[in-house]
C-alpha cells in the first residue's frame, strides 16, 4: 500500500495542511486537505473517505471536493464513512443548506454526490484490496481510529486524534503492526491541556507505546501543532525511538 500524506499538521499555517492520508490514490483517512492539493483528475479518483471525527480540520475538504464534482458535470459519487454520531454532526452542521449545500441529495437522493455510510465499531468492511475497522479512541468528541489490513497481511493503524487510551491497545496491542500513524499535538509542558482535549505529548506517546506488546515496525507522528514543532521534535528525539518519523505534507509511506 502507498500512503500519500496530503496534510499532517495539527494547526494550519502557510505550507502546513490539515490531516488527510491518501491510500492507493482512491481512499482517504480524514479529509482536512484534498481540493487544495490534488488536481481535478486526482480528486475524481477518490471513492471513499473515512472520517475519524467531526472537528473542522479533519473534514473541511468535504464541501470543496463535493462542489468540484458537481460543477464538473462528471458523474461521480463519494462514500463518506464513520460512526453515526460523526456523520450526524456533519449532516446537521455542514451539509445543511446553510453552511453548505446538502450534497447528500444533489443531484438527487438516489444518485447523490455524497453518501454517508454508518460504520459499526470493531466491524471491518472491505474496500478494494484491504479491510478497514473502526475502533473507539479517546478524544473530546466521538472519535475512532482505523485498523487497516491489506490483502498481503500488512497492518496499519491510524489513531486520528486521541489522548491516552488503554482500551484501544487492549484490542490491537497484541497485533504486530507494520505501520502506526499516531498523533502528538503538544509538548510535554502542556500535558494537562493535552489530556483535557484528548491529545498526546511525547511523554504520553511513550507511555502509550509501552502498552503495545509488539513494537510497530514503523511509527509516524502526525498532528503536531506547528507553533511547538521544534520543541516537540526535540522531545521526540530524546525518546530515542529508532523507527519513529515525523510526517509532513508530501511524505510517502510504503507499507
Amino acid at each position: 500500500m502507498i500512503i500519500k500524506v496530503l496534510g499532517a499538521s495539527g494547526s494550519e499555517l502557510p505550507g502546513q495542511n490539515s490531516p488527510c492520508f491518501l491510500l492507493d490514490n482512491h481512499t482517504t483517512l480524514d479529509a482536512g486537505t484534498i481540493s487544495n492539493v490534488l488536481n481535478e483528475e486526482d480528486q475524481y479518483k477518490i471513492n471513499d473517505i473515512f472520517l475519524t471525527h467531526s472537528h473542522l480540520d479533519h473534514i473541511k475538504a468535504i464541501p470543496f471536493i463535493s462542489e468540484n464534482i458537481a460543477i464538473s458535470n462528471t458523474p461521480h459519487n463519494i462514500n463518506i464513512y464513520s460512526i453515526a454520531p460523526v456523520l450526524k454532526l456533519i449532516k446537521d452542521n455542514m451539509l445543511n443548506n446553510f453552511i453548505w449545500p446538502d450534497f447528500t441529495v444533489i443531484p438527487n437522493i438516489q444518485n447523490s454526490i455524497i453518501k454517508l455510510i454508518d460504520l459499526t465499531i470493531e466491524k471491518p468492511i472491505i474496500i478494494k484490496d484491504f479491510s478497514i475497522t473502526p475502533l473507539l479512541v479517546n478524544h473530546a468528541i466521538p472519535a475512532v481510529g482505523y485498523l487497516i489490513k491489506t490483502d498481503d497481511n500488512k497492518r496499519i493503524f491510524y489513531t486520528g486524534d486521541t489522548g491516552p487510551n488503554d482500551t484501544i491497545w487492549d484490542k490491537i496491542g497484541q497485533i504486530p503492526l507494520d505501520c502506526l500513524i499516531i498523533e502528538v499535538s503538544f509538548p510535554d509542558k502542556l500535558e494537562e491541556l493535552s489530556i483535557i482535549s484528548g491529545h498526546l505529548t511525547p511523554k504520553l506517546l511513550n507511555i502509550e507505546l509501552s502498552k503495545i506488546k509488539y513494537p510497530p515496525k514503523h511509527i509516524y507522528i502526525t498532528h503536531i501543532k506547528q507553533q511547538y514543532h521544534a520543541l516537540i521534535k526535540s522531545e521526540l528525539d530524546d525518546l530515542m525511538i529508532d523507527n519513529l518519523n515525523i510526517l509532513h505534507d508530501g511524505y510517502i509511506i510504503e507499507v
